[in-house]
């Protein structure tokens, strides 16, 4: 666990380094993203699904990241109207807030804390979870808060043209008719390794922290929400329905994890205050990785 979670921090520490320092080719975060989201997370959901044993628990995976994302929308749509925030800061705090980076940190970081059986996992939430969210939650805020349009087709279009949605779709039915041939398991799961160092030196390339004056309030309003008061909820929502074991874990690491890069872009893209989302983006994604390995030192 530890050399895995140590070359986590380098690649990051790496991305962030080559960033500041060597001038990469204009575009390379962009292409490396482009692998990872063609090629390499579509690989390891094709190579983990079908050894994945459904059962009727898994639901709490996928409900705990609807609810992160619904929750923040209401508390900061709440909070901000009290605080007269721009619709355009509600907006992309609610993105930021909502949505978590549950694959491109997520993955290596379940990985790491909790292996190849607790990664399986993470896929499910990931997938039918917080991918869901961003496709129709994140481009519905965009649509109310920054002016953009939308239809249900569209939306619809996103979800099931998305590559690793496929694979998901793939997987399962391979898996109900006896798995991969060990030859294409074995291309697969080559493929798949390069997500984790690929992903996290793309996430150091986009690393950018610099707070300015008067955002540390609605900052720390949804790191509390998404780094503490989430998790906290997905925890007592498993308390009361008796879901338990891996599947309680690894749900609740899921709403724990930082907020999404993809949430970010889109609040840039849609003019929703870049410079608080990108805040948010880089002290979560710092704070992370102390209180997600927390989180894991705390739940069985």
């Amino acid at each position: 666990m530890l050399s895995a979670f140590v070359l986590l921090l380098a690649c990051l520490g790496l991305g962030v380094g080559v960033a500041r320092y060597a001038r990469p080719p204009i575009g390379l975060a962009q292409a490396l993203n482009w692998w990872v989201i063609q090629i390499a997370l579509p690989a390891l959901v094709l190579g983990i699904v079908p050894s994945l044993h459904f059962d009727t628990a898994l639901w709490f995976l996928v409900v705990t990241q609807w609810g992160v994302f619904f929750g923040a929308w209401a508390l900061i749509a709440w909070v901000g109207a009290r605080a007269h925030w721009s619709r355009g800061t509600i907006g992309g705090l609610i993105l930021v807030t909502g949505l978590g980076n549950t694959s491109f940190l997520g993955y290596p970081l379940l990985e790491a804390l909790r292996g190849r059986a607790g990664l399986q996992l993470g896929v499910v939430a990931d997938q039918l979870g917080c991918f869901i969210m961003l496709a129709v939650g994140g481009v519905l805020v965009a649509a109310r808060y920054g002016g953009a349009t939308v239809t249900p087709t569209e939306m619809l279009r996103r979800v099931l043209l998305f590559p690793a949605f496929i694979a998901l779709v793939v997987g399962v039915i391979v898996g109900q008719l006896g798995g991969w041939p060990d030859m294409l398991a074995t291309m697969l799961d080559r493929f798949a390794l390069t997500l984790v160092p690929l992903a996290l030196f793309s996430v150091g390339l986009r690393f950018k922290l610099k707070p300015q004056p008067g955002q540390w309030a609605p900052v720390a309003l949804a790191l509390s929400w998404k780094l503490l008061l989430a998790p906290l909820l997905a925890l007592g929502l498993a308390l009361l329905t008796g879901v338990g074991g891996a599947v309680m874990s690894i749900g609740i690491l899921q709403t724990a994890m930082a907020p999404m890069i993809s949430a970010a872009i889109l609040a840039d893209q849609h003019h929703l205050d870049p410079p608080l989302a990108n805040t948010v983006l880089g002290v979560g994604i710092l704070l992370s990785l102390i209180t997600v390995p927390l989180w894991s030192l705390a739940l069985p």
